[in-house]
């Protein structure tokens, strides 16, 4: 099942047998809200989160910045805008999933963040079952989890649209990963990546 994160965790990027892990995905899932429809019935509310990254080179300039407008840059592929959420329940596949290859991805970055916001200003703490995941497989196919981090158990983020999630940086010739999950008083993304810039590079 994986690592179960927590804040400030460090990982090293191996598999099971050992070896480097190159090649893998950073998933973000989330629900509609539970909502009133007319007449007193249950209706759910679309959400509508954006998993977004940040390329960071050694002097912590933006290298490049993939999210829903820019879908691709060498190394990061993102899925795409899910402006809804899971309508009918957890489906077992994330709704935006970010794909990594981190032997494509330029010498000149040094760090790679990834920053979740909430595009229609929902809070955090009222999205079912918000999590991010670390695993091996496709945007549609799960192999193998490496590490989750639920968002939805955690109280801190109650109040807040914005959060930066954890990043990728170099050491020593390998990558890794470190559990940042700090929010943000932020509301778009730029201003996220300049925090970004400014308190966790």
């Amino acid at each position: 099942m994986g690592i179960n994160l927590v804040k400030g965790q460090k990982i090293s990027l191996k598999k099971s047998n050992g070896s480097d892990l190159s090649s893998f995905c950073i998933g973000a899932n989330w629900g509609a809200i539970e909502g009133k429809g007319f007449f007193g019935g249950a209706k759910k509310v679309a959400v509508d989160l954006d998993l977004s990254v940040g390329l960071f080179d050694a002097n912590k300039n933006v290298v490049d910045t993939v999210y829903f407008g820019n879908l691709n840059s060498a190394g990061i592929n993102h899925s795409g805008d899910d402006m809804t959420g899971d309508v009918d329940g957890d489906d077992g596949l994330d709704n935006e999933v970010v794909s990594i290859n981190l032997n494509q991805i330029p010498s000149t970055v040094e760090q790679v963040v990834f920053v979740l916001n909430s595009f229609n200003g929902k809070d955090f703490a009222t999205i079912p079952f918000a999590s991010i995941r670390l695993y091996e497989g496709t945007p549609d196919r799960v192999n193998d989890i490496v590490a989750t981090y639920n968002i939805a158990s955690d109280t801190k983020f109650a109040g807040f649209v914005s959060m930066i999630l954890g990043k990728l940086y170099r050491r020593n010739g390998e990558w890794k990963f470190s559990a940042i999950g700090e929010p943000t008083t932020d509301k778009k993304l730029e201003d996220t990546l300049r925090t970004v810039q400014s308190k966790y590079l």
